[in-house]
C-alpha cells in the first residue's frame, strides 16, 4: 500500500508519490488517449491520491483530462491545479503571467467546470506575477478558501522571501518547485528551510529531470518533433553528452542495487525528508508501474553520500528552461 505523507501543517495527507498530469496532453510529443486514461487509472489503483494538474496544461485539456479520471470517485482523490500563467477564456496562452485578483476569480471558476466539480483541493500560484504584490494575489486564493471552492493553497517556483510573503496573508499548504538529482537550487537558495521553518510541505516536480536521469534519451534524436525538451538547454548538445556522463554513474550504482536510474533518482527525492512529495509523469504503465517501485526502494547513508559526490549542486549543464522561461522564475 502507498505510504501517506502529511503535507504542511494544515491537515492535508496524500501518498508519497503523486502523478503530474501535465505530460498526457501537452508538451512531450504526441499524446495518446487511452494509454493515458489506463496509466491514470493504474496510479489510483497503486495506491496513489494526488493528481496535479493546470489550466495552462494544453491549455484546458489537461483539467478535462483528469475530470475523466476522477469521474465517480471524486471524493477518494486530491486533485491539484494552478493559476497565473495566462490563458484567455478560448485557450490562447498569451505568454504573460496574471496574479490579478479578478484573473484569478475567473480561473478558478472555469477550472471547476473543466473538473466537473464544486471545489478543488489545493490551488497553487503557478508563477509569481512580478507586476502584481503577492499579497494581493494571495488574498484572492485566499478568499476562494473562504467561498469553499478551495481546501488548500500552495505557490509554484517562488523564492524564499515571496513564500514568506505568501504565507503570512493565509497559510500554504505546499510550494511546488522542480527537485530532482539535477536539479537541486531548492537546497541552496533557502526555499526548503522557509518551507520547513514554516510548516509548508514541499511537491518536487520532474523528480526524473523530465527523463534525463533515467538515461533514456541519449540524443535529441529520441524527441519528438513538438516535444518540449527539443529546447531545453540541458539536452542541447555539448549539455548533454555531459550531463549523460552523470547519468552513467547513477545507472552504475543503480544496478548494483538491482534497480533503475531512474528508480534511484525518485528514491533519492523520497529520501530528502517525510515532508516532502514527488510528482513524476508519465504517460505510460510501464513506466508508472517503474516509478511506483522506487518507494520500496530504502537508501543507506552510504548510498546518499554517493549520489551527492554523484550530482551535487550546480554539476547539472545547462538551464532547466529556455531564456523566456527562466525569467518567469521568482528570484
Amino acid at each position: 500500500m502507498m505510504r501517506q505523507r502529511k503535507l504542511g501543517s494544515q491537515g492535508l495527507e496524500v501518498s508519497e508519490q503523486g502523478l503530474g498530469c501535465m505530460g498526457m496532453t501537452f508538451a512531450y510529443g504526441p499524446a495518446d488517449d487511452q494509454e493515458a486514461l489506463r496509466t491514470a487509472h493504474r496510479a489510483l489503483e497503486l495506491g496513489v491520491n494526488l493528481l496535479d494538474t493546470a489550466d495552462f496544461y494544453g491549455p484546458h485539456s489537461n483539467e478535462e483530462f483528469v475530470a475523466r479520471v476522477i469521474a465517480g470517485r471524486r471524493d477518494s482523490i486530491t486533485v491539484s491545479s494552478k493559476v497565473g500563467n495566462e490563458v484567455t477564456a478560448d485557450g490562447t496562452i498569451t505568454g504573460r503571467l496574471n496574479g490579478r485578483p479578478d484573473y484569478i476569480r475567473t480561473s478558478l471558476d472555469a477550472t471547476l467546470r473543466r473538473l466537473d466539480t464544486d471545489r478543488l483541493d489545493l490551488y497553487y500560484l503557478h508563477r509569481v506575477d512580478p507586476a502584481v504584490p503577492v499579497e494581493e494575489s494571495t488574498g484572492a486564493l485566499a478568499d476562494l478558501v473562504t467561498a469553499g471552492k478551495v481546501r488548500h493553497l500552495g505557490i509554484c517556483e517562488a523564492s524564499a522571501a515571496t513564500i514568506r510573503r505568501a504565507h503570512a496573508v493565509h497559510p500554504l499548504t505546499a510550494v511546488q518547485t522542480e527537485y530532482s538529482l539535477s536539479t537541486r537550487d531548492v537546497e541552496a537558495n533557502g526555499v526548503l528551510a522557509a518551507v520547513r521553518e514554516l510548516g509548508i510541505g514541499f511537491v518536487g516536480y520532474s523528480p526524473l529531470g523530465r527523463g534525463l536521469l533515467t538515461g533514456a534519451i541519449r540524443s535529441l534524436d529520441a524527441l519528438a518533433e513538438h516535444d518540449f525538451r527539443r529546447v531545453v538547454p540541458r539536452f542541447q548538445q555539448g549539455n548533454l553528452e555531459t550531463n549523460l556522463h552523470i547519468v552513467e554513474r547513477l545507472q552504475a550504482l543503480a544496478a548494483a542495487k538491482n534497480i533503475t536510474a531512474g528508480q534511484l533518482a525518485l528514491a533519492w527525492v523520497l529520501a530528502q525528508g517525510d515532508d516532502i512529495v514527488a510528482i513524476p509523469g508519465t504517460k505510460r504503465v510501464t513506466y508508472l508501474e517503474e516509478n511506483l517501485a522506487a518507494c520500496a526502494v530504502e537508501l543507506s547513508a552510504a548510498d546518499l553520500a554517493a549520489l551527492d559526490e554523484i550530482a551535487p549542486h550546480g554539476s547539472t549543464a545547462g538551464d532547466r528552461y529556455p531564456v523566456g522561461a527562466m525569467a518567469t522564475l521568482d528570484g
